[in-house]
């Protein structure tokens, strides 16, 4: 038996579809909102990537990218496998970047850490007016099991070697802080051995002023093929499938720095690149690699990277070989990067 009067019985299908289309208006509405924000302040850059007609590839581009090639070889066909427990080859590593930052005219610091006594090597070119104000680049030197790691990470390596080299010498209002991490892959990933994980945590226990870190993840590898390029399912629709542009990456925190990183590399036009600010929760491919270590203590971080294995179908196994990548765009890649890094120190 129904105990409610008659009129709410006969006005309850209306009230039920009035709630209906209302749930359904404010379902589209937060849906627009959020394609809104994701589009604007997410996804849209400052300045235009450039696309074609780039820079002819000059004397000076193509020293560099015979430097460039000499180090990836060095790291992943000389040296080889850089994983955990592979201890001789991760000195050789180490020895060898220490030995090419020396020549460069620095002192590098080895920064021993960790109960099996690995190594990050880290230079500091002490700003003059700002000095405390320390803007860190890095890139880890380690691998995955059982892989070569050209790409993953002896590109960031190789590119992390030649800015330095650009920079040796010069003196900037700001400090610049190089550092090649140790353990930055599998096992010792987000653990307390990871390098930078190691790195961070000494800026901040040392209330260091990090004003922003770049870090060099997979810097290597392009592609002129429509459809070399894939994303998550979510970004998809927003960025071009042809696998030729360098992506800068960050959080929601690091957006400011991003957009200033941005800025000056496109204002360069030395090569095609792409951007994401994105929210850590949303998307956990972009926590996958240094910079995150930053992110865990509250600095201002970016990625810059290839995409990984979004673009590169070698990543992670032993076919990430030297002869896979591309010198001559990696070379204008590394030319803007130590271009814009000296405009960062410089503001």
């Amino acid at each position: 038996m129904n105990d409610y009067p008659d009129y709410l019985e006969d006005d309850e299908p209306e009230y039920n579809s009035k709630k209906i289309v209302i749930n359904v208006i404010i379902s589209a509405v937060v849906l627009v909102i959020f394609f809104v924000f994701f589009l604007f302040f997410a996804v849209t850059m400052p300045g235009t990537s450039i696309q074609r007609d780039m820079p002819q590839y000059s004397s000076e581009l193509e020293d560099l990218s015979l430097q460039l090639e000499k180090h990836v070889y060095y790291l992943s066909d000389e040296i080889g496998d850089r994983s955990t427990g592979q201890n001789i080859k991760l000195d050789q590593a180490a020895d060898y970047i220490q030995r090419q930052l020396e020549s460069y005219g620095y002192i590098p610091t080895s920064r021993v850490f960790g109960e099996h006594d690995l190594r990050n090597i880290e230079v500091d070119i002490y700003g003059q007016e700002k000095r405390d104000e320390i803007l860190v680049i890095g890139a880890h030197y380690d691998t995955r099991w059982l892989t070569p790691g050209a790409d993953d990470n002896a590109s960031g390596i190789a590119g992390l070697l030649e800015i330095a080299k650009y920079l040796s010498g010069k003196r900037f209002p700001r400090t610049v802080r190089i550092i090649a991490f140790a353990n930055e892959e599998v096992p010792r990933y987000r653990q307390t051995e990871m390098g930078s994980m190691y790195s961070a945590k000494r800026s901040y226990t040392r209330s260091e002023l990090i004003v922003g870190m770049i870090s060099l993840e997979m810097i290597g590898y392009y592609s002129n093929e429509p459809g070399s390029q894939r994303y998550p399912a979510i970004l998809q629709n927003f960025y071009p499938d042809t696998g030729n542009f360098i992506a800068f990456v960050s959080n929601l925190s690091s957006r400011d720095f991003q957009m200033r990183a941005i800025t000056h590399f496109r204002d360069l036009e030395l090569f095609p690149s792409e951007g994401l600010v994105a929210p850590q929760w949303i998307e956990r491919d972009i926590r996958r690699s240094d910079h995150a270590s930053y992110w865990y203590y509250d600095f201002p971080a970016i990625m810059i990277t290839d995409t990984s294995f979004y673009r590169n179908r070698n990543y992670h196994s032993p076919s990430d070989l030297y002869d896979t990548l591309d010198y001559e765009s990696m070379a204008k890649v590394v030319k803007g990067l130590s271009l814009l890094i000296e405009r960062l120190a410089q503001e």
